[in-house]
């Protein structure tokens, strides 16, 4: 193993940390789709976006069945995850199914009023289980 490599407790960690992923879906003979998003994840469950059906991000990944998703550190000891796996989607979704993912990036009293703003009869949750893990640690280097 990489001496800059994080250990699946390390990924799973950081992972599970608050930060804003970029979510990378294929799209046909054009680069992929890389947009920044907000993400739920639990170590050892399912990475969950919540997004509208209709996007040009759910289109993609619904045709494909898969998407990947990078979280990154980005101040000094700089640090990434990627990962990459098979989409399943929840199209019956109600505004506490978002709640828990919303709460990680903002205050209760945000959290509700940014789900009363945006929620509608479109939201779609899109889960993917890991398959495929990239990391770097650069602060292994300092040690």
């Amino acid at each position: 193993m990489s001496t800059i490599t994080m250990t699946e407790h390390e990924r799973e960690q950081f992972l599970a940390d608050v930060h804003v992923g970029v979510i990378a879906a294929e799209q046909v003979d054009r680069p992929p789709l890389t947009v920044p998003i907000w993400y739920d994840y639990s170590p050892g469950g399912d990475v969950v976006v919540w997004t509208n059906r209709g996007t040009v991000k759910e289109r993609l990944i619904r045709a494909n069945g898969r998407f990947s998703l990078c979280a990154q550190q980005e101040a000094p000891p700089y640090r990434y995850v990627s990962v990459s796996g098979a989409a399943t989607f929840e199209d019956a979704v109600n505004p506490d199914d978002v709640l828990p993912l919303v709460r990680r990036y903002l205050p209760e009293t945000e959290a509700q009023a940014f789900i009363s703003e945006s929620f509608d009869d479109k939201a779609v949750l899109i889960r993917m289980r890991p398959e495929r893990w990239y990391t770097v640690d650069y602060g292994k280097l300092e040690s």
